[in-house]
């Protein structure tokens, strides 16, 4: 588990999730909250919602970066 932070938090694992991040995420806002934002029903939950929709790329970007090191590290072990 440690290692996995290690890895989650390494420069090169947060700038590429932030990255995904910046494409995903307003795909996803767009599909997910296009009708609210039109409608101009700008509300704390739909920021809330905006918020975690960025979260999703960045996590899933950050968590397969920090595992593909991981196994990498095993790899070269071998």
């Amino acid at each position: 588990m440690v290692k996995l932070l290690h890895y989650w938090f390494r420069r090169e694992t947060v700038i590429r999730a932030l990255k995904m991040a910046a494409i995903v995420g307003p795909i996803l806002t767009v599909i997910n909250q296009g009708d609210v934002l039109l409608s101009g029903q700008y509300t704390p939950p739909v920021f809330l919602k905006i918020i975690l929709t960025f979260l999703v790329p960045y996590s899933v970007s950050s968590v397969s970066s920090a595992l593909t090191y991981m196994e990498q590290e095993q790899q070269e072990k071998r």
